[in-house]
């Protein structure tokens, strides 16, 4: 019996988000201490398997309601079904004839909810792996995180940006520039400009995360998002700075000048805060860990945060300090991952 599976990993943005979905550009790279993994098998039918993670029977109505409070109404099978509706429109708007064949999927993941890890995204891009294997079907490697991109946007109204699926399908670090001129037009789809960089380049890193402060994406760009398109002054100037910040961020990283990053790191939180109203609880993570000796900003949309610290010392006392608000430390460079699926062309 075929049996496909396949991973795909957490991802933090180093610099320039959330400048992703406003024409910015955003150097994200990917934490393989967490992924989600999809399974497909050959099946009599279409099958999508519930996991733990889709909780559908609670003890009281307060169970329930503390679930919704904590986790929203987010589960893996949206984005599953999503996932593959999209891809079956791809196909036929390409005239790419799918055999008959139908098969059961199921996912798990280990990846930390709605902390701004891209859990969702991760779901989705596993899935995709799937099924282009599943059909044999080739889809370039640029076009893959827009189709992504597609099945949250178009299928489901969830604002985001490209950052989360190009890191999960590129993997590794990487460079990633949506300026307007920089967009162009693969298949149907608008894709960026994407580089790989060498994370050796990198300087010490940090992931701080607390998913008892968890919240959704969309709470965040739904505001922003109209606020820029309306041309508010002040989210127009903080998306170009982020984007600037961004090049200056790839600058110094290729002249070995990884010391210069951790400042450009706190700019960029900095530029957040001035044009978003952030939970309290959030911002306090970012400020402890910049009182312990370490930079610090977003990981995503609020739940993580990411920075650089001096030595070993400045470390431990970022890990006592971040413990102290239930805030588990984890080292985003030390991890391994299996290497991204084979480019599709």
């Amino acid at each position: 019996m075929l049996l496909i599976r396949k991973r795909a990993y957490a991802r933090s943005g180093l610099v320039g988000n959330p400048s992703d979905g406003y024409f910015g550009k955003t150097i994200s790279l990917i934490v393989p201490n967490f992924w989600a993994e999809v399974t497909l098998y050959e099946w009599d039918q279409v099958e999508l398997v519930w996991s733990e993670d889709d909780q559908s029977r609670f003890r009281s109505v307060d169970e329930l309601v503390q679930d919704v409070q904590r986790h929203g109404y987010y589960g893996g099978i949206r984005l599953i079904r999503a996932t593959i509706k999209k891809f079956v429109e791809y196909c036929r708007r390409r005239g790419v004839p799918l055999h008959s064949r139908n098969f059961s999927v199921r996912y798990q993941t280990t990846i930390p909810r709605l902390v701004g890890l891209a859990g969702s995204s991760a779901i989705i891009v596993a899935t995709l792996r799937c099924l282009m294997e599943f059909y044999d079907i080739a889809i370039p490697r640029e076009v893959q995180p827009s189709l992504a991109l597609a099945v949250e946007t178009e299928e489901l109204g969830i604002a985001a940006g490209l950052q989360d699926r190009v890191a999960q399908v590129y993997e590794g670090l990487v460079y990633m520039d949506f300026a307007r001129e920089t967009m162009h037009p693969v298949n149907g789809f608008s894709c960026g400009a994407y580089e790989p960089l060498d994370a050796a380049l990198l300087p010490p890193l940090y992931i701080g995360y607390n998913a008892g402060v968890s919240s959704p994406t969309e709470r965040l760009h739904n505001n922003l998002r109209v606020r820029f398109e309306q041309g508010e002054p002040a989210v127009l100037r903080a998306m170009a700075r982020l984007a600037e910040l961004t090049v200056e961020a790839r600058r110094v990283l290729l002249a070995g000048e990884p010391e210069r990053l951790g400042p450009l790191m706190n700019e960029n939180f900095d530029l957040r805060r001035s044009i978003c109203r952030l939970p309290t609880e959030q911002v306090e993570m970012v400020e402890r860990a910049r009182r312990a000796g370490a930079s610090a900003k977003f990981a995503g949309s609020g739940g993580a945060i990411i920075g650089t610290y001096p030595d070993q010392a400045t470390l431990e006392r970022l890990k006592a300090d971040l413990d102290a608000i239930h805030c588990r430390v984890i080292d985003p460079l030390g991890g391994k991952w299996q290497g991204a699926a084979k480019e599709q062309v």
